[in-house]
């Protein structure tokens, strides 16, 4: 755990900057809008350790899959989001001479992210030699012009003397990816337009090998300031703009740039996509700095005001919770089906950045509670608009019916680990659980009946034919697996795994009931299918341990060396960074929920006591060492009254990436787990459930709180819940009466003022 940030309710704020932490400081400090983002690096030249990302919604490279030896199956690349063309580059010179905050004196650093406003400030004095000047910088990527950037400086002459000043700003695609398969460069030049105040580059993304889209990109930079425009050198990869001039002694001048970014995404072809880049540019090019930011900040503004969650009494986990909705809302706010929720969103590069189960393990339930149905409904349809893709997955495993990926930008398996790509297949029944859980809170059919259904089916028939049947035991089961305790590979019968695959197939029976004549037809489902699915959620195996009273991970995990985690030395802490991966294999340790991610999604299907046996063995079992782990277990030691354990885990969860509990944070932040904060306060401490089209609240506050409160969108209803020690106030703040369950007793909101107290 390391924190170098301050904690405050509405920022992330520092006074230092230190060159070991500088990566960790960038990937805190990342900003996005849902279309582009980029972590927290400078704009200007800093010649120590940085990982400088820009990252655009939707826009990836396939690499080719590199392994030792090549398994049939195997996917042929994988799919990795690239670094896009460095737009936001301006360096900086005082008397000519260059700053670098790596080499110069610095003073008065300050690093600010501002999560109500979305705009990350920086401000320190320069010293070379009997010159100083203060630089103040404000940046944001606009959330009411998704295409624009915009950094502005304001630059202040502390010396005695003038001072002569440079802003060199570029459009720069000689640019680098940190994974990148030997130090590949992605971005072409096609072309290029310079003038003195301005500039624009097109840049396309190389060809590949796999007939998978490359990308175009267009930007175009517009500059407003008093200091002149001077001639810049032409240059292969980069556009240049220079403008110089004096600063008199106590004098301040500003420079702002702006940056329009347009993806081929979005346009039908490369001269669409210039026209489209010129139309935007000159509409922003039109307004103000004040005007352009007071957008940016308004539309922040409502979504707090619908969104926020404020706690009384612990500033760390008031700042924990905004922090993880602040980048939430940053990478994904529903406004493109054709996106989804990044596990690094625009932090950096690992995983990828492509889709995983994540999404609708976690951010589903997130979004459904905090945005419009149709937010959700994007994400389902992001799945089922892939489903051709999810067919060739499982065909490439010769198998029936579809396997949705591990990891994807478009429907296609392209993670190359053998322990993910083919045995973590759990995954598929997240993506039928998401179906389930949408129709369970919306109390909406139509997803499910028209698409949903198709979805449904195709995992039911991929299960159906990846169990195979124990003439020994006269029982199905499910060989060759990992669960979504990753620390385990290749086990026979993971619990989970197996209890996802039989209630798959048990909800899909369900539903084809409820589809009309016509889609049940174009299913083409014979009886013999329906009665092996049945045959399977009738004599499916599952092992479970009578003494101990759990069910138990898979076949072999009780031979192991049973010992908790607080056997394990501190030194060796987290043992993904100190042991070998055979000694992970063959530890006990849980790397996240596995048999309690069952328990999680179905709590109301289990007795206290099941529950009560299964989180006092594996809890203390867990290292926590996947960001996803915290969330489930802050959700049921909530449920089972264990207040302390639930407060340890949501601090965990909420403050994650701020206190960089794995030691990872410096690849980037963990977005989709950041749901988890949420989940933990909601389903947790507020123990919100929904029950026979009843939403059902048992609030409790943690002890060193002194209150809570957030609201929740429900079937049309928006429902603002406020909890201290003296109980709950639940109010209908707009929507037709509802009806709710507050600590079990049946509550009537009957207008937009009444209220529950309990």
């Amino acid at each position: 755990m390391k924190r170098i940030f301050e904690v405050d309710p509405w920022h992330v704020l520092s006074h230092e900057l230190v060159p070991t932490d500088k990566r960790l400081q960038e990937s805190i400090t990342s900003i996005g809008n849902g279309y582009m983002g980029m972590r927290g690096m400078f704009e200007e030249h800093y010649s120590n350790d940085t990982l400088k990302g820009i990252y655009l919604g939707g826009v990836w490279y396939p690499d080719k899959t590199r392994v030792g030896w090549w398994k049939n199956g195997y996917p042929a690349y994988f799919g990795k989001v690239i670094n896009a063309v460095n737009f936001i580059k301006v360096n900086l010179t005082i008397d000519g001479d260059q700053v670098d905050l790596a080499k110069d004196k610095v003073s008065d650093f300050t690093l600010d992210l501002d999560m109500h406003s979305g705009i990350l400030r920086r401000s320190f004095i320069v010293t070379k030699g009997d010159k100083r000047v203060q630089f103040m910088i404000d940046r944001f990527v606009s959330v009411a012009q998704k295409e624009l950037f915009d950094v502005h400086y304001s630059v202040h002459n502390l010396s005695e003397e003038p001072v002569q000043l440079g802003f060199i700003s570029q459009i720069d695609a000689d640019v680098f990816n940190e994974d990148a398969n030997y130090d590949e460069q992605f971005w072409q030049v096609l072309d290029k337009s310079h003038a003195i105040t301005g500039g624009s580059m097109v840049a396309e993304t190389k060809p590949n090998d796999f007939g998978t889209p490359r990308f175009t990109l267009g930007m175009q930079m517009m500059h407003k300031t008093d200091f002149r425009g001077a001639a810049a050198p032409e240059t292969e990869k980069a556009v240049t703009n220079i403008f110089r001039g004096t600063l008199d002694a106590d004098e301040t001048k500003t420079f702002e740039k702006r940056v329009i970014v347009v993806t081929s995404r979005d346009y039908e072809d490369v001269t669409a996509l210039r026209t489209g880049l010129a139309q935007i540019s000159e509409q922003v090019a039109s307004q103000s700095y004040e005007d352009l930011r007071q957008a940016h900040t308004d539309l922040w503004a409502k979504r707090w005001e619908l969104a926020d969650v404020a706690i009384d009494g612990d500033d760390a986990a008031q700042q924990g919770i905004r922090f993880n909705l602040f980048q939430l809302f940053s990478t994904y706010y529903g406004e493109d089906s054709r996106l989804n929720l990044g596990p690094k969103g625009f932090t950096g590069e690992k995983y990828g950045g492509a889709t995983y189960w994540d999404t609708e393990a976690f951010g589903v339930p997130f979004y459904l509670s905090l945005a419009k149905p149709d937010v959700t409904e994007h994400l389902l349809e992001y799945r089922y608009n892939q489903l051709d893709g999810a067919y060739h997955n499982a065909q490439m495993q010769g198998l029936d019916g579809a396997l949705f990926p591990m990891v994807t930008f478009n429907g296609i398996e392209c993670h190359n680990e053998w322990e993910i790509t083919f045995e973590e297949i759990h995954r598929n029944g997240s993506i039928a659980y998401a179906i389930f859980n949408y129709t369970r809170y919306t109390g909406d059919t139509t997803y499910l009946k028209t698409k949903g259904i198709d979805v449904l089916t195709a995992i039911s028939r991929f299960w159906a034919d990846r169990v195979h049947f124990s003439e020994r035991n006269q029982q199905y089961m499910i060989h060759g697996v990992t669960g979504p305790n990753e620390y385990e590979n290749n086990v026979n019968n993971n619990w989970y795994t197996n209890f996802m695959a039989r209630w798959t197939l048990e909800y899909t029976l369900a539903s084809l009931k409820t589809v009309d004549d016509d889609k049940r037809e174009s299913l083409n489902i014979s009886a013999a299918e329906l009665a092996k699915w049945q045959d399977i959620v009738d004599r499916m195996y599952f092992p479970h341990d009578d003494k101990l009273g759990i069910f138990v991970q898979n076949d072999t995990y009780l031979d192991k060396d049973i010992k908790p985690v607080s056997a394990i030395p501190a030194d060796q802490r987290p043992i993904n960074q100190n042991w070998s991966w055979d000694k992970i294999l063959r530890s006990p340790y849980i790397k996240q929920a596995d048999v309690l991610q069952g328990v999680y999604y179905f709590m109301d299907s289990f007795t206290h006591e099941q529950k009560k046996a299964n989180f006092d063995f594996y809890e203390p079992l867990t290292v926590h060492e996947s960001s996803l782990s915290p969330a489930v277990h802050a959700i049921l030691a909530a449920d089972l009254h264990y207040e302390d354990k639930a407060v340890e885990m949501y601090a965990r969860t909420a403050r994650l990436d701020l206190d960089n509990y794995n030691n990872d944070t410096v690849d980037g932040l963990h977005i989709t787990s950041m749901t988890g904060s949420w989940l933990a306060i909601v389903q947790g401490f507020a123990g919100m459930r929904v029950r026979d089209d009843t939403l059902s609240f048992a609030p409790f506050v943690p002890k060193q709180w002194q209150h809570y409160q957030f609201h929740v969108n429900f079937r049309g209803r928006l429902l603002k819940v406020a909890v201290d020690q003296n109980g709950t106030t639940v109010d209908l703040v707009s929507g037709q009466p509802l009806t709710i369950e507050l600590n079990g007793k049946s509550v009537e909101l009957a207008d937009s003022v009444a209220s529950a107290t309990n």
